[in-house]
């Protein structure tokens, strides 16, 4: 029914309520006629608007954007805050250095987003679609080998990698310290290069439609081979943690939408881009292929140093460092300043140099495109002032604390403050929380259950998908964290997770298979790894660990895992449906026979 006693005039006004409209001609000038009769062109006049309109003109989209790393950073941050305070009876140190460096956070990701969308996106389309059409495969090869080594140095979480070297004792991981210290460069460049070359097998997949299942079992293989091995070397041990957890480092939010672009663009030119594949397993191989390379460096750095001549080293380091001050740019805030620049600009010229030198193509907007790079870099460098003083100090002060709650921690109260079994459960419980709430924050995380859903014709729901991986991530932090207060060797997590995936792996089809594995890259974000990776080594100082690193490699194994049981649990229920349905009717004959009998 329609309501007859409200006019339309009074619905038009409600309508337009809060707006002004204003005629276009009241800001163009009377129209002129030169001697001939035709109309004189003047240039357009320049609208000047005031501070307040300017305002009102940016609310709705910068509201949006902010809103949206609002939704992912400050429900972790309270979470960490109230459990530090209602649980551990302790106050937030720092609490307003922590929020200033949590709204830098926030903010440096508004701008890096935004940044990412309008400044770098548009060279991995145009790239991916053109590349493939106008060189040889082996350049497009190499060029995907090139991209895979810049995104990796452009990735936010890499700096929070190269932050954690300072929380290393170098007396009690000789070889860890000195890849995260000495080696912090070469560390990232060898983890580029693993991802380049996932770029590249990733591509090969598209173009060949090779399943992911034999590339998962031959990525596996060296992998748990090297892993074994280093376990048994009581100093390589202790980089096993940092290998593992680069796999996870890598996949965020520059590398994932740059290398899909660029392999689902190669796969499209060669006519095989409208599979169900495009898109899956380069996250899976961007996440195996860089515990390779680490795991390999570390072999080459124990052969070129003994570890007496590394603690030497960082000994002499550490004189020289407290006589002579450091410039600008080693301390901070001129150090996250210039690590930012230094991650987006090598990139934007390598992206540059393929589009005009290798594809002669050029590039339209480019004055929004140079705005959207501005934005990167700014959001990068906000990023990590955020990074240094307000995820780090505040994962690292949490991490610190938990062990309160069920062990003696020097400078801290003489006696725990629960009973242990209550202290150690509620320190589990605050890991698996954390994880679960961090994972759900995650965007990338609802795409992938989208994808999902359509590629599964709706067996697979998102909403499962989500709580599958959520479950999956809260369990492995839960995990990682008993494994750093029980001290246990990360080799006796990684060998029987891995090789329970593999026997699910073989039983899963396709489709879950794919998901599965690429769900272990998109739950590691910005937020989560920064977070996690301070947590941890805050933990492991706490409690004495050697190191504080393999809590992010258990929150991917997690969800390869559950996402892997909840589809051979979706497939069986699927399958007792279709066969309770296909044997009514034939209960139904039978009755009926009986009956005409």
């Amino acid at each position: 029914m329609t309501d007859r006693t409200r006019r339309f005039g009074d619905y038009q006004r409600l309508l337009t309520a809060g707006r002004n409209e204003v005629s276009l001609n009241a800001f163009n000038p009377k129209l002129e006629r030169d001697a001939g009769g035709k109309l004189i062109p003047y240039p357009p006049r320049r609208i000047k608007l005031n501070t307040v309109e300017v305002l009102r003109l940016l609310q709705p989209y910068v509201s949006v954007r902010f809103m949206d790393q609002v939704k992912a950073v400050v429900p972790l941050a309270l979470y960490l805050a109230l459990f530090q305070i209602l649980f551990l009876q302790h106050m937030v140190e720092d609490s307003w250095i922590i929020t200033g460096g949590l709204f830098a956070v926030i903010a440096g990701l508004m701008f890096f987003m935004e940044g990412l969308q309008l400044g770098l996106m548009p060279f991995g389309t145009i790239i991916g679609s053109q590349l493939p059409r106008k060189s040889p495969l082996p350049l497009v090869l190499f060029v995907a080998l090139l991209l895979g080594i810049s995104v990796t140095f452009a990735e936010p979480a890499i700096g929070a990698l190269k932050a954690a070297g300072g929380n290393v004792a170098v007396e009690r991981a000789p070889y860890l310290y000195a890849m995260l210290n000495d080696w912090s460069e070469v560390l990232v460049l060898v983890v580029g290069a693993s991802v380049g070359l996932a770029v590249v097998v990733g591509t090969l997949r598209f173009l060949y439609g090779w399943s992911l299942k034999p590339l998962i079992y031959a990525a596996l293989l060296p992998v748990l081979t090297l892993t074994v091995f280093a376990a048994f070397d009581p100093e390589l041990q202790k980089v096993l943690g940092l290998a593992w957890d680069c796999g996870a480092v890598t996949t965020g939010p520059v590398t994932v939408p740059l290398v899909l672009s660029l392999g689902i663009g190669i796969a499209a030119a060669a006519g095989k881009g409208d599979s169900g594949l495009s898109g899956f397993g380069i996250v899976t191989l961007a996440s195996l292929f860089p515990i390779i390379g680490v795991l390999l460096l570390s072999l080459f750095v124990a052969y070129s140093v003994t570890p007496e001549e590394i603690i030497e080293a960082a000994r002499q380091a550490a004189a020289t460092a407290q006589a002579v001050e450091p410039a600008w740019y080693e301390r901070s805030p001129g150090v996250e300043i210039v690590l930012g620049v230094r991650a987006i600009l090598p990139l934007v010229l390598f992206l540059f140099v393929v589009l005009t030198l290798v594809l002669r193509e050029k590039l339209d907007n480019k004055g929004e495109i140079l705005y959207g790079i501005v934005l990167t870099v700014i959001g990068m460098c906000i990023f990590n002032l955020g990074l240094t003083y307000g995820l780090s100090k505040l994962g690292a002060n949490a991490g610190g604390l938990v062990p309160m709650a069920f062990m003696e921690v020097s400078g801290m109260p003489a006696s725990p403050l629960y009973v242990y079994a209550v202290g150690l459960g509620l320190a589990l419980a605050f890991a698996w929380f954390l994880g679960f709430g961090a994972t759900l924050a995650e965007p990338a995380l609802n795409a992938l259950g989208i994808t999902t859903e359509n590629l599964t014709n709706g067996v697979f729901k998102k909403k499962t998908l989500i709580n599958a991986v959520s479950i999956g991530v809260g369990c492995g932090i839960a995990i990682g964290v008993a494994k750093l207060i029980f001290d246990l060797p990360l080799v006796w997590l990684i060998l029987p997770g891995y090789l329970l995936a593999m026997v699910l792996t073989f039983f899963s089809s396709e489709e879950f298979v794919n998901v599965a594995w690429d769900s272990a890259g998109v739950t590691t974000g910005p937020i989560t790894v920064p977070l996690v990776l301070a947590m941890g080594l805050g933990l492991g100082n706490a409690t004495h660990a050697v190191e504080g690193f393999g809590i992010l490699c258990m929150a991917s194994i997690g969800p390869i895992i559950t996402v892997m049981i909840t589809g051979l649990w979706a497939r069986h229920k699927v399958k007792a449906q279709t066969r309770a349905a296909t044997q009514v009717p034939s209960e139904t004959h039978k009755q009926e026979a009986e009956a005409i009998l």
